[in-house]
């Protein structure tokens, strides 16, 4: 009789149902701000169990999730930020329940499946906007909250080959974005075998090379533990361990900048000192085919036997750098297997994708048999004349002109 309240025949039923009617409150009745404070307290307390309302009632500004269990969708929003909205009322912090349930109602073969068809296109490109999947110009990615959205989008289709379709489209898409990953992936790895890998291994092995000689130009100069074999400093040579100690941290003390000075040289290196802020100390360096630098302490006996450790650690740096090119060696191989891996899912993709062909092709033969034929119009009908063609003689006739009236003339109209 038009009098039919969604409101009123769900409180009927569920006051059929056992629950209390003062267990049942709808959101409109509370109409101004103290009304809504009251009413959120009532169902944060469990007074009140069951809440009913709109999404722009019911949404932003709702805090009643203390013990919500259930949420209930009777229809279907216009925006992901709609459904957003709503499950925000239960799936917040502050609910006592770890687990939640959400329910969507729609009906089979009705607009509600294309609602959740304009949710899901919406969702996709808000998703790969928000989280930066794909950025192409077409959008094909697919996401976690777009896809349940099809799901029930393929729950209201009545025609089976509908509901196939639909998970078909599912899961193609999901298997060409893991595709698309493993094509990525493959490009990534070829251009490390192309430029990465051999770069990288020859400067290791040229890293092991200076390593091996400087070690030779080390065991060339050793240092006699009763006697001190000397160190150059701007052109003089000490001979005493303590001098050449104190020139050495005299000769830091002068460094002008963090640009390294050369000094002399000891035991075969060239020396040098520099200054290094990050670290915020004074350094002397030891340049053979490579470089190796120490920190200064204050202790003149102790520089010198730094450099003595530096030049005594090459069989552990050689161990080292062969040990990284080995892992080197194994990545570039294993890498080359991983490219010539093919896509694992490459026969389920193309099976499906045809299956999803043939749907398509036989689902647009059914829309297109399905059209209604225009019938033949009747002798009578198609002798009855257009619009059109009323139009078109009353074009071909000429109107008489009306002169010309300005606006300061008042007798006339103005034009």
């Amino acid at each position: 009789d038009g009098n039919f309240n969604v409101y009123d025949d769900i409180r009927k039923k569920l006051v059929a149902a056992g629950v209390p009617e003062n267990e049942i409150e709808f959101i409109h009745n509370a109409d101004t701000e103290a009304k809504k404070a009251a009413l959120f307290s009532k169902v944060r307390s469990g007074d009140v169990r069951v809440l009913l309302g709109s999404t722009a009632k019911m949404g932003a500004g709702t805090n009643v999730q203390s013990r919500l269990v259930a949420v209930h969708h009777l229809d279907v929003g216009w925006k992901p930020s709609d459904m957003t909205q709503r499950n925000g009322r239960i799936i917040r912090q502050g609910n006592m329940n770890k687990e939640v349930k959400v329910f969507n109602y729609v009906t089979e073969g009705t607009f509600d499946s294309y609602l959740f068809q304009t949710l899901e296109n919406k969702q996709r490109f808000i998703s790969q906007i928000m989280t930066s999947k794909s950025p192409v110009r077409s959008c094909e990615d697919v996401d976690e909250q777009a896809l349940s959205y099809a799901e029930i989008k393929a729950l209201c289709a009545g025609n089976p080959l509908i509901k196939e379709k639909m998970d078909l489209d599912v899961q193609v898409a999901k298997l060409k974005v893991l595709k698309a990953d493993h094509q990525s992936q493959k490009y990534r790895l070829e251009d490390k075998l192309l430029t990465q890998f051999p770069a990288d291994i020859q400067q290791q092995r040229a890293h092991i090379s200076a390593l091996k000689t400087d070690a030779e130009t080390a065991a060339a100069h050793p240092q006699d533990k009763e006697n001190f074999c000397g160190m150059t400093i701007k052109g003089m040579m000490f001979d005493d361990k303590k001098t050449a100690g104190e020139r050495l941290i005299l000769a830091a003390k002068e460094l002008p900048d963090t640009e390294p000075v050369v000094l002399g040289e000891y035991r075969g290196f060239e020396l040098s000192v520099r200054y290094e802020p990050v670290r915020n100390e004074q350094q002397a360096v030891l340049k053979g085919k490579a470089i190796y630098p120490v920190a200064l302490g204050a202790d003149p006996h102790g520089n010198i036997t730094r450099l003595d450790n530096l030049l005594a650690g090459f069989d552990e740096r050689i161990a080292n750098a062969e040990n990284r090119l080995e892992n080197l060696l194994q990545q570039q191989t294993a890498a080359q297997a991983e490219v010539e891996k093919p896509f694992p899912q490459e026969e389920e993709l193309a099976q499906k994708s045809a299956r999803l062909a043939e749907l398509n092709a036989q689902l647009d033969v059914d829309e297109k048999h399905h059209e209604p034929e225009m019938e033949e119009m009747p002798d009578e009908e198609s002798a009855r004349p257009s619009v059109l063609a009323a139009l078109n003689e009353k074009s071909d006739k000429e109107e008489p002109v009306k002169p010309f009236r300005s606006y300061s003339d008042r007798d006339g109209d103005a034009r």
